[in-house]
């Protein structure tokens, strides 16, 4: 194997091969490094070119910069990195990530003593949820802050040469943002009701005075949690110590009495504004990230209106379930009211009761959640809130989703899942790449399925003998000690040791065991527009069949069937879900399956492999019902849609779960062993024979 380093001709022509510019200028710094590392950057250069030439070209431009700050492992990952920068945003963001290898090296040094939010995210939601107040969700950010919705925090955090320690920060972060949502940091001030954006834009500068009344707050925060949560203030202390974090100056003395009153709340660290403006706020905690009051203020305005009509909403079913008594003269019939009393163990803090016409009622738990989630952001139920909704007092929201509204912070809300996707070229996930929504068929309530069970009749009474017989079959234990019948094999043995002196066997016997089934399977069922006409009339066909057979049988089982367009509508179309009867509305289901678009299988193979490991069963089946091979309308096809189906396979192969294809494509020999393996397919050559032949081959499957 030669190991001299390749001459400047040579790296020049290898180069070219993968680059669409001339490359001449990119040969002076990849040629004084040894010919391992040459072979490195030309494999990944040409690696990259098969994503975009352009990010190829500014690899090999900064590979040697990046050879001296790097090992080769660290600098895969920057690519990778990059790589990613160019699917989510594009050509420029991307080339900047390549061009930025400093920053990039000096965060891998880093990396060595941080924590991933990735990997710490599970804890810290159990963490939050601990604490008091609505359920809060976590997502990574640049920086740390909340929109009283949402704890935004860094995607890493290596500030602290131990890694306990920036766990430590991360959890600190999210008691801060906590407590800026609990103790009502964002609160409208006294005087200024359209909100504390506009209360601080009467500042000359708006962002200085921000930044202050963060200070302040911080202030009055810190003495909160000292008082209602010291061990974590504890944490604070010791981190902002380590931190380097310096003392309040001398002149914030004046604040700091009055901010750490317990009763103290954002009112007065507005009004402690206008006097400390002149003076430049101190450094920020370590933990307190930065104060964006707007993107507050927006989620505040949005949840507010919508828990006003939910809260009016369940007042109405409240007065409904439970008669009020006679009102008095003059008052309206139905009344609610909100009662405040002091809380005898939190000073400053008050418990708050719902009465009806005067008496005390019991809201049920998510109208309880649904009032001190009000409180929390009010400071109590206003009045307005109190009249209950009448006809026509729901306000209906758009719940018409968009794809592109999944980048945008609440796609698990809106139902959509985001999946990684396998690039074969760069041995490699694109991240979040696919959006999957489950949506439900659309049930057609014709005579399909009597149809069919009519065309089929004489199939199907054989189908449900062989179910039928298969459910009964008993396994027979030879060699027993006890039995209904004698083993006559052993039986002969016996025999022949007892003539040879040894000691004669009790287990003479056979006893036969019922086989308890204990098996899940999922049917993934291709609605891609290419079965339009006799293959879909064909897959139904067999649903119905298929169904009628399993019902005999008793195993656990769920059919979805797939389409979509682009990786930004992949589509799972649930017919029957593993806790739902086989009923009319299923069989409705079935009929309504209909040919839609293309067929990106990697992205459903995932989702439906996360549905099976929530399923308990011995034996877990993933079969699915194809007429081709992976296709859709933006380039996913051929050697990358097979690749990336593979993957999705293995991956459910590592789960635990078995999966097979049975399809009707004519070509399949060329590629389904490859992603399904040598005998976990199945070819039905002749369409009209799917209905029959898919019991048959799910019978083989579970002896």
């Amino acid at each position: 194997m030669n190991s001299q380093p390749f001459t400047a001709a040579e790296l020049e022509a290898l180069l070219d091969e993968s680059l669409d510019r001339a490359s001449a200028p990119l040969v002076g710094g990849l040629l004084p490094f040894a010919r391992a590392q040459q072979e490195f950057a030309l494999r990944w250069v040409e690696s990259i070119s098969k994503t975009n030439a352009e990010m190829a070209y500014r690899f090999a431009a900064r590979a040697p910069e990046a050879f001296g700050l790097m090992s080769q492992e660290a600098i895969e990952r920057w690519i990778i990195q990059a790589i990613d920068v160019y699917d989510r945003e594009g050509l420029f963001p991307g080339c900047a990530a390549l061009n930025n290898v400093a920053a990039f090296a000096a965060e891998a040094r880093a990396a060595a003593h941080g924590v991933g939010f990735a990997e710490v995210s599970h804890v810290l939601e159990l963490f939050v949820q601990g604490l008091s107040g609505r359920k809060l969700k976590l997502e990574a950010a640049d920086q740390a802050f909340t929109d009283t919705a949402t704890l935004f925090l860094p995607p890493r955090l290596s500030l602290f040469a131990e890694r306990h320690d920036n766990f430590r920060l991360y959890k600190a972060m999210a008691t801060y943002l906590w407590a800026q949502v609990w103790f009502g940091s964002f609160r409208a001030p006294a005087g200024s009701p359209e909100g504390l954006t506009a209360f601080l834009a009467r500042f000359e500068n708006p962002g200085r005075a921000g930044r202050l009344f963060h200070a302040l707050e911080t202030v009055r925060l810190e003495a909160r949690l000292a008082a209602e949560l010291p061990g974590l203030h504890r944490d604070l202390c010791e981190l902002d110590a380590l931190a380097g974090g310096a003392p309040y100056p001398p002149h914030w003395q004046a604040a700091l009495a009055g901010l750490q009153q317990p009763q103290a709340t954002a009112q007065d660290s507005c009004a402690l504004l206008a006097a400390f403006y002149p003076i430049e706020p101190p450094a920020a905690r370590c933990y307190a990230g930065i104060f964006l009051p707007e993107r507050a203020e927006q989620a505040l305005r949005e949840r507010l209106a919508r828990e006003k009509d939910q809260f009016r909403s369940a007042l109405a079913r409240l007065a409904e379930d439970r008669p009020p008594a006679a009102p008095a003269a003059g008052e309206e019939t139905t009344q609610f009211q909100s009662r405040q009393t002091p809380d005898a163990d939190r000073p400053g803090r008050f418990n708050f009761e719902l009465l009806l016409n005067g008496q005390p009622v019991t809201p049920s738990a998510d109208v309880q959640a649904l009032m001190d989630s009000i409180i929390q952001d009010l400071g109590a139920i206003p009045e307005e809130y109190l009249v209950a909704a009448g006809d026509g007092g729901y306000r209906r929201e758009n719940t018409e989703k968009r794809p592109e509204d999944v980048w945008k912070g609440t796609y698990h809300e809106e139902g959509a899942f985001l999946y990684n996707e396998w690039d074969y070229t760069r041995a490699h996930y694109r991240k979040d790449w696919c959006v999957l929504r489950e949506l439900d068929v659309h049930p057609q309530h014709e005579p399909f399925v009597a149809r069919t069970l009519n065309k089929y009749a004489g199939v199907l009474a054989g189908l449900r003998k062989t179910f039928e017989a298969l459910r009964g079959e008993d396994r027979l234990l030879k060699k027993q000690t006890s039995g209904g019948d004698i083993d006559f094999d052993a039986l002969v043995e016996a025999r022949a040791d007892m003539l040879q002196g040894i000691e004669l066997s009790e287990r003479l016997f056979i006893k036969r065991h019922k086989l308890e089934r204990n098996i899940a399977v999922m049917f993934m069922v291709d609605m891609s527009g290419s079965t339009k006409g006799w293959i879909n009339d064909a897959e139904r066909e067999a649903l119905v069949l298929l169904c009628e057979a399993l019902e005999i049988l008793g195993d656990r089982y769920a059919i979805y069937g797939f389409s979509g367009m682009t990786r930004k509508r992949c589509e799972l179309y649930r017919v029957k879900r593993f806790d739902e009867p086989y009923s009319g509305e299923v069989r409705a289901r079935i009929a309504g399956i209909l040919p839609k678009d293309y067929t990106r299988m990697g992205v459903t193979i995932r989702h439906l492999t996360r549905l099976l490991h929530e399923v308990e069963a011995r034996t877990k089946l993933l079969i699915t019902l194809s007429d081709g091979k992976p296709d859709d309308y933006d380039g996913y096809r051929g050697d990358y849609g097979i690749e990336d189906t593979r993957q999705a396979l293995i991956e459910a192969k590592r789960a635990g779960i078995h999966p097979f294809c049975i399809t009707i494509d004519s070509e399949a020999r060329d590629y389904l062993p490859h992603m399904y393996g040598a005998v976990n397919w199945a070819l039905v050559d002749d369409v009209r024979k799917l209905p029959t032949r898919v019991s048959d081959i799910y019978r083989r499957l579970t002896l």
